[in-house]
């Protein structure tokens, strides 16, 4: 039996606070930013925003659902800064291959996705993330194959309907394999064809409010799949809207070693000459940094997207996190695309980030706090939005984790411990803007079994392709 429980009755899910506010009461609050609270409270406005926080008893709120938090851990929720939602319809393929081996071979699937795959897979993607604690999630979607559909509109769609904090960010290819680029010329699109529909997606979607539910960054894919002028043009485009801009860098050796072959300088110094360090960028990965791209990223404000599954899965390396975070970088989680970090939940990744760390640096690297820090305000920190999200502080969005650590889970005195060095606890609510996602581990705004559904049914319409291109993995 779950402790965390109604004192009263609530509608339905998917509007939990029905226009009341909610008072959770008697639980352990970790709000990242400032003291944690052994028997604390936290109130939810009717506005969606976090009202107070303090140590109990809870004060009488009339009218207000009241939420028992007895046995349960309150973090802010987690946020996922680097993700590739399609990729849920292609988990499983291509198991023991490198990054650009496991690239080549997914490129030509991959380009026979339409908006009906997109959708599954995404929905399928942020319910899983959702109940795995994320209520914020960024995706990079940089395959357009025409004549499929609006695959930018599926996504977006798949993230309304389920109720999460969305960032897509539009990606791109423009320099296949006769440009000396990675991929396929079949897959990669023209460059002016890219800035005109990255120039409508902003005018149609992107929402700068404070309470934003969906704002759009610009995001080309890699210096080894895009061209020197769309990055640059690229930057302009976003820093014209005030956009952040978003790319994979320094992955794995073979980039480094492409970029010295092709560019003459590291993947750290391409971004610098291209004017692409600065406080609205974050990389995914930046596992292989020199000091001097430490300095570099630290000087600038440029953040980072630390996906420490995807990189352990393909054999990338290990990112230098806590040089990073000396230096005061940033440093966000990122899940990455499910076809190279299968199943992989949001708390999972805090787990891994801290246990990777140790393996390097021993027991004293990343502490079981520091690993919360970046999968909460860190990622905020990436989205530039830390004044908005990732703490549990007055005035702040009510992006909340309720997590239980009763029962065998209480053996662990700290909650926090419980969370980050143990499996992923059980969800009692999941909170974005006030209103419940997840509730008892059941996805609310959404019928639970249909978005897996939703996800199987996008593998099997994909994966009806391979023979057009012999049989992946």
């Amino acid at each position: 039996m779950s402790t965390a429980s109604r004192s009263d009755s609530v509608g339905d899910g998917g509007g939990a606070t029905g226009g009341r506010k909610l008072v959770i009461e008697n639980a352990y609050i970790a709000p990242v930013v400032g003291a944690e609270i052994p028997n604390g409270y936290l109130i939810v406005g009717d506005d969606g925003r976090i009202e107070a926080v303090g140590a109990g008893p809870a004060p009488t709120v009339v009218g207000a659902e009241r939420l028992s938090g007895a046995g349960c851990l309150v973090t802010p929720g987690l946020v996922n800064t680097h993700h590739h939602l399609y990729q849920w319809a292609t988990q499983g393929l291509f198991q023991d291959a490198t990054l650009f081996e496991w690239l080549t071979g997914l490129y030509r699937l991959w380009a026979t996705m339409d908006a009906e795959i997109v959708h599954g897979a995404a929905s399928a993607g942020l319910g899983w993330l959702a109940l795995t604690g994320a209520t914020t999630s960024t995706d990079h979607h940089y395959i357009f194959p025409k004549g499929r559909g609006d695959l930018f509109e599926a996504e977006v769609r798949a993230a309304r309907e389920l109720g999460i904090r969305f960032h897509p960010c539009r990606g791109s290819m423009d320099r296949g394999q006769s440009h000396g680029g990675l991929p396929p010329d079949e897959v990669v699109e023209n460059r002016d064809e890219i800035l005109l529909d990255t120039e409508e997606i902003i005018r149609k979607y992107h929402d700068p409010s404070f309470d934003s539910m969906l704002r759009v960054a610009v995001a080309p894919c890699s210096p080894f799949s895009v061209s020197e002028g769309l990055m640059v043009d690229s930057a302009a485009l976003a820093r014209r809207h005030g956009l952040r801009l978003h790319t994979h860098l320094a992955e794995t050796l073979d980039e480094e070693e492409l970029c010295m072959e092709q560019m003459g300088c590291t993947p750290v110094e391409y971004m610098e000459k291209l004017g692409w360090l600065g406080e609205d960028v974050w990389f995914a990965h930046a596992v292989h940094l020199h000091d001097k791209d430490i300095a570099a990223f630290a000087k600038t404000g440029v953040g980072s997207a630390h996906c420490p599954t995807s990189n352990a899965r393909l054999g990338a390396g290990i990112a230098r996190v806590m040089d990073l975070l000396a230096a005061g970088v940033p440093v966000g989680l990122g899940v990455d695309g499910a076809a190279s970090s299968e199943l992989t939940s949001m708390a999972g990744e805090m787990r891994q980030a801290m246990l990777f760390q140790r393996a390097v640096h021993g027991p004293r690297a990343m502490t079981a706090r520091q690993a919360l820090e970046v999968g909460t305000l860190g990622g905020a920190r990436n989205l530039g939005r830390q004044s908005e999200i990732g703490s549990l502080e007055v005035g702040k969005l009510a992006d909340i984790a309720v997590w239980k650590v009763d029962g065998f889970r209480a053996a662990i005195e700290d909650p926090v411990c419980s969370l980050v060095f143990g499996p992923q606890p059980p969800l009692a609510r999941l909170l974005v803007g006030g209103n419940t996602v997840v509730e008892d581990d059941e996805l609310k705004t959404v019928p639970h079994d249909a978005v897996g559904q939703a996800g199987v049914s996008a593998r099997k319409r994909i994966m009806k392709q391979k023979n057009r291109f012999g049989k992946p993995g």
